[in-house]
């Protein structure tokens, strides 16, 4: 059963990524104002098993994919200082929240997509 939402469930792991970086971006842009901030941004690593083919070809060999699952993390986003020690740069961030909410919205109708295919083959039309 795992094997017929599989693609549900890469499409979700990614729109989720997406929704948590469009709340960190927001976050950004409503400290716009506040001195001394520093804005965050999420950082997408996905294991290369996608990409990349890798194999272990002696057991001594590091193993390639130690993690089998996606990696979230937070760093500090290195920008321009403004004159109140403020790093945010409000274009930036708002070019970033478009594109995150245009990914996030197109991994949703993805999602719809996929559960329309299975609720056809489930109706046997």
């Amino acid at each position: 059963m795992s094997e017929l939402f599989s693609h549900i469930d890469i499409l979700e792991e990614k729109a989720s990524f997406f929704l948590e970086r469009t709340k960190v971006i927001q976050g950004n842009i409503a400290n716009a104002d506040t001195p001394f901030y520093r804005p965050v941004d999420l950082k997408f690593e996905k294991v290369l098993t996608e990409q990349v083919k890798l194999k272990r070809t002696n057991p001594k060999h590091m193993d390639p994919f130690p993690e089998k699952k996606v990696k979230i993390e937070k760093f500090e986003v290195k920008n321009f200082v403004g004159y109140d020690q403020n790093r945010v740069n409000v274009e930036e961030e708002l070019a970033k929240l478009a594109e995150s909410s245009i990914m996030y919205k197109t991994l949703l109708e993805s999602m719809k997509k996929e559960m329309a295919k299975l609720k056809y083959a489930i109706s046997g039309r």
